[in-house]
């Protein structure tokens, strides 16, 4: 296997770093599909959904965990035995890619993961750097078959199975799920010796209050000679036989290299490591989403190629509102504008009743509908594809649908979302769901309950009428464009009047909200006011709102949720569902809000892109913790901002991306 070259090359642990990093710190590789492996450097399991192979099946089903553990030891020629993580000395990614390099005592060993795209399969690859005659590497997978968020405890079923034997091997568990089919490579072989039923505890699991033990069970162990300077490991997938047997473990990594390789030449990030990194890091996000057999047949027969994006890893699916927020950072600035067009119109084939889906289930073809803003986002998605590829085919087809959608509106649609006559606000609100992205709710608790009307929603709704005059005035539908400014004109003289808040210089949260009143909480949503393409905003007040959110919300890795000093602040984000949950919106961080902070702040200090870049800076180190060469969903309210939630947050990642660009440009 040809070495690829240093960059770009991301660290996540060294010799010195301590064993705690080896259980806190992740990694993580996604096959295009909305499949992925993952776990600790380490090697321990702390969450359910670590595993080497965690494999996107077709609905109903939805992603399942099909090899769980690995096991490996090294067998000296004398006989003496090590763990793999003794040995380690570094893990680093290289182009996004984890690598362990193993030593001791002159013997130098190192291993990569990779998934193949848009298969199914992982590669575990080993490879004899430096070292004496006679190492064998033994591996012990380690299989119980499940959902891949799904129950932990009960039996492992009785009727396991493995068939064939030496190279090639099926493992499975009685049921209609596919085989886990396992190919060894190099010099190796299986051999049969069950090992019945192991506990495991997942740490992190227990930590968050959810199901945290369950058992694997073991069919035997793969014995492999390891040779200088020769390629190692297994291949692990449910792919059929001729597909797993492709590609040589150097093709699939050298295939793998070169697309990677490609994205950065695409994205042009020059020696930006940062960057880099980022748009490496996007790619996990983007994705076919094949799990959806039928929709993916609709959409094939228009001759289009589905797409959409998984908003987090590892247990979100692909919604709405993070699909449209982080659309930009993911595929239009990094050059991917194809499948930026594939999912602005994968959207338009799910748009009811003037709103697109908030979510998809896991293995569910229908979409759930409960979002107020994340149609309005769809706007801003389709201005910013507009804009950087003149698209006109695209926007033709879309154009109805756009002007659909504010009809709807104006008419009232679903949750109660619908434009106010008296004001030309957007209100919104059904009992029992948070429409807006502050969506915490455990079980008939609605945490952050902003019914009535919202300030981001109606800077959305503002932003959306002005891009819609101007896609219908250069579509030369004057008409229908005036329609549209006049609505926008109403809306932005109610804003003024409703939503500034003069006591505190900035903007209420919410007005006519659900028991009445003004809600005057300072939270980050007034930002987007200033920081959409048309601000509803009016300029002589930009100064004070981006002030009070520099002062109070600002950290080093995004903006806080709500302002400390609130009755309802939390300071950190843990414990158990009913307590994450309590601050999931009432002082924790969000990374993403670092994109419209950044935007905001470009408004009123236009000149200081110096500025502006350094509220980036806090994201740099973060590349090495938590889950590597990544940004997480949430932080800390305070120092040291600890973070939390998914590992990998697809808007966290594309807003600062988005802003590396914006401020370099």
């Amino acid at each position: 296997m040809a070495s690829m070259q240093s960059f770009p090359l991301q660290p996540g642990w060294k010799r010195g770093d301590g064993v705690d990093a080896l259980v806190e710190r992740e990694w993580l590789v996604t096959n295009g599909l909305g499949g992925y492996a993952s776990g600790t450097i380490g090697g321990a399991c702390t969450r359910r959904f670590h595993g080497k192979l965690i494999a996107a099946l077709p609905s109903p089903r939805g992603r399942f965990m099909m090899l769980n553990h690995l096991e490996a030891t090294l067998r000296l020629p004398g006989g003496e035995t090590h763990r793999e993580p003794d040995l380690l000395e570094e893990f680093v990614l290289e182009y996004g890619l984890p690598v362990w390099r193993y030593s001791r005592n002159g013997m130098r060993i190192e291993k990569r993961v990779v998934m193949p795209y848009l298969q199914n399969t992982t590669y575990i690859i080993y490879r004899l750097l430096e070292g004496p005659a006679g190492l064998t590497l033994n591996l012990r997978p380690s299989v119980r078959f499940r959902h891949h968020e799904g129950p932990l405890d009960g039996e492992i079923p009785d009727d396991w199975h493995v068939r064939g034997m030496g190279r090639e091997l099926e493992i499975g568990d009685g049921s209609d799920l596919p085989p886990l089919r396992i190919l060894v490579c190099g010099d190796g072989h299986f051999d049969q010796s069950e090992r019945g039923e192991r506990h495991l505890i997942f740490g992190l699991e227990r930590a968050r209050g959810y199901d945290s033990e369950g058992l694997i069970w073991s069919p035997g162990v793969i014995s492999i000679a390891l040779h200088p300077r020769q390629n190692s490991g297994i291949v692990a997938s449910v792919e059929p036989w001729d597909v797993v047997r492709a590609l040589s473990v150097d093709e699939c990594w050298q295939a793998e290299a070169q697309r990677r390789s490609k994205l950065l030449a695409i994205a042009g990030t020059g020696r930006d490591n940062f960057s880099a990194q980022l748009v490496l890091a996007a790619d996990q996000f983007l994705i076919r989403p094949g799990t959806r057999v039928a929709d993916d047949a609709r959409l094939r027969a228009a001759g289009d190629e589905p797409r959409t994006v998984i908003a987090g890893y590892h247990w979100f699916t692909d919604w709405g509102r993070d699909t449209m927020i982080s659309l930009e950072g993911l595929a239009i600035v990094t050059g991917r504008h194809r499948e930026a067009g594939n999912v602005l119109r994968t959207f338009a084939s799910y748009i009811r009743d003037g709103l697109i889906p908030n979510m998809f289930p896991e293995g569910d073809n229908a979409g759930l509908y409960h979002t107020a803003d994340a149609t309005m986002w769809y706007f801003q998605a389709v201005r910013r594809y507009i804009d950087a590829t003149g698209d006109d085919e695209t926007l033709k087809v879309l154009l109805p649908k756009l002007v659909d959608i504010i009809d709807q509106h104006l008419q009232g649609t679903r949750f109660g979302i619908r434009v106010d006559p008296e004001d030309g606000l957007l209100t919104q609100g059904a009992e029992g769901y948070q429409l807006t992205w502050m969506d915490a709710k455990v079980e008939e608790w609605v945490v952050t309950p902003r019914r009535g009307k919202a300030v981001e929603i109606n800077a959305l709704y503002y932003n959306a009428l002005r891009i819609l005059q101007q896609f219908l005035i250069e579509a030369g539908d004057a008409a229908t464009a005036e329609r549209m400014n006049r609505l926008a004109e109403a809306a932005r003289e109610s804003f003024h009047r409703r939503f500034w808040y003069e006591e505190g210089r900035y903007l209420y949260d919410v007005v006519d909200a659900e028991h009445g009143g003004n809600d005057a909480a300072l939270r980050p949503n007034q930002i987007f006011a200033i920081s959409l393409e048309y601000p509803i905003l009016d300029r002589s007040r930009w100064e004070d709102v981006v002030e009070a959110v520099r002062r109070e919300l600002l950290t080093p890795v995004g903006l806080r949720s709500l302002a400390p000093g609130h009755p309802d602040y939390k300071p950190t984000y843990h414990g158990d569902l009913r307590t994450r949950d309590a601050a999931y919106h009432q002082g924790t961080v969000w990374g993403w809000l670092i994109g419209p902070f950044v935007d905001a702040w470009l408004r009123v200090h236009p000149e200081d892109r110096a500025g502006a870049r350094r509220f980036l800076d806090g994201f740099k180190p973060h590349l090495g913790e938590a889950a590597i060469g990544t940004i997480s969903e949430i932080f800390d309210a305070e120092p040291p901002f600890h973070p939390r939630g998914c590992a990998a947050q697809a808007w966290s990642v594309a807003e600062v991306l988005r802003c590396l660009k914006l401020v370099s440009s």
